[in-house]
C-alpha cells in the first residue's frame, strides 16, 4: 500500500519489528517505514481490544504508540529511524512509572 518514492541519500541501518531484522534510511521517520513494511497493527486500545495504526502522522491521535527498546507509550510518528532499534507492537494500556520513581 505505501511505497517510498525516491532514495534517500542517508545511510540504510538495521532495525528490528517484532524479531525481523530490515534496513531503513537512518533519520527517517518511525512511522513511515512502518507502514511502508506492513507493520501493524501498531498497537490495541485498552478497551476492547481494537486495533490501530499511525492515522495524523503528526503527533495528535496517539494512535501510533508502539514499544520502542521495551519503553512503551513512543509515538512512532515522532521517533527517527536510528541504528539497531527494537519496535514491538503495543497491546492495550502499558503501565508508566509513578512521578519521582527510578523504574
Amino acid at each position: 500500500m505505501f511505497k517510498q518514492l525516491a532514495q534517500p541519500d542517508r545511510p540504510l541501518v538495521g532495525i528490528v519489528l517484532s524479531g525481523r531484522t530490515i534496513s531503513a534510511p537512518e533519520g527517517e521517520m518511525l512511522a513511515a517505514v512502518l507502514l511502508r513494511e506492513g507493520f501493524g497493527p501498531f498497537r490495541t486500545t485498552p478497551a476492547g481490544r481494537r486495533e490501530r495504526a499511525a492515522y495524523c502522522m503528526m503527533g495528535v491521535c496517539f494512535d501510533c504508540l508502539v514499544t520502542i527498546d521495551g519503553r512503551p507509550n513512543r509515538q512512532a510518528c515522532q521517533e527517527r529511524v536510528r541504528a539497531g532499534i527494537c519496535v514491538e507492537p503495543q497491546q492495550g494500556a502499558a503501565l508508566l512509572p509513578a512521578i519521582g520513581s527510578k523504574a
